[in-house]
Parts: structure tokens; C-alpha cells; sequence
């Protein structure tokens, strides 16, 4: 038993050591942000923003997806609770370990979350719609 056995008096404190060992024991699991399409093939992007959460949970990170927790709730249609819901995001954003950046395209709410990370030097990885891992948005060939 170790100095960290005793507590800030010096006494022995077995309940809060084992606490603490305990924590320490759990896996680490960072928050990341998913950034993808939501406006547009609603229906589409919503199930896509769920398979890559799914491939987050996968990949030993907890997926914060605003997209998909908001609209149930607030009217994405309506300009004073879309910037209600945008705003809801960037705090949980501010929360994130890094901002992951799906699919082919950027929207117009993807480029803002872009920026945003940026600007505040938050790290983003950037993945294929069918979640490979590239080095940066690759803008598709004009047709």
C-alpha cells in the first residue's frame, strides 16, 4: 500500500482508495462529434448518421450526434430553433476529443462545424461514407 492509500491527513482510507482504483480500471472511451449531412434525403441521412455512430461505438468512442437527438424534439425548419439546435451543438462539440467528418459531400451546417473546429484547433478525422478513413475531404470528380 502505497502513499495514495492514505487520505489528506495521512490516515489510511480503504474505501476511497479502492474507489479510485476502481475508476482508473475502467476503459477509456473518448466523446467524438459526428459531423454529416442531415438536410436534404432526410430519411438517408439520418440512418447513415446512425451506422457511423455505430462505427464510432466500434472504434472505442462514445458518438455525440446532435443531428439525430435534436430534431426529435426541435423543428429544424423553423431558423430560430435551427440556430437553437446549432448552438446545442457547439457546446457538446466543445466537449469532444475530435470531430469526425463523414461522406462524399459538405453541407452547408458541415462546413459551419469545419470551420468551427478549425478555428478552435479541435483535431478531425475525415471518413468515406462507407467509414474508411482518408486524409482530407477529397472533393468528388465533376461529372
Amino acid at each position: 500500500m502505497g502513499k495514495d492509500y492514505l487520505n489528506s491527513e495521512g490516515y489510511p482510507d480503504p474505501t476511497a482508495f479502492e474507489a479510485i482504483r476502481n475508476i482508473e480500471k475502467r476503459p477509456y472511451r473518448p466523446l467524438v462529434y459526428i459531423c454529416s449531412p442531415y438536410a436534404g434525403d432526410v430519411e438517408t441521412n439520418v440512418s447513415n448518421a446512425r451506422r457511423y455512430c455505430r462505427f464510432a461505438v466500434d472504434s472505442g468512442c462514445i458518438p455525440i450526434a446532435p443531428h439525430l437527438l435534436y430534431p426529435q424534439f426541435m423543428d429544424d425548419t423553423d431558423e430560430k430553433e435551427r440556430k437553437l439546435g446549432l448552438f446545442f451543438g457547439n457546446v457538446l462539440m466543445d466537449r469532444c476529443a475530435e470531430v469526425w467528418v463523414f461522406g462524399d459531400r459538405i453541407s452547408a451546417g458541415m462546413d459551419a462545424e469545419i470551420k468551427r473546429s478549425r478555428r478552435k484547433g479541435y483535431g478531425l478525422r475525415w471518413f468515406t461514407s462507407d467509414c474508411r478513413e482518408k486524409s482530407s475531404f477529397e472533393s468528388p470528380e465533376p461529372a
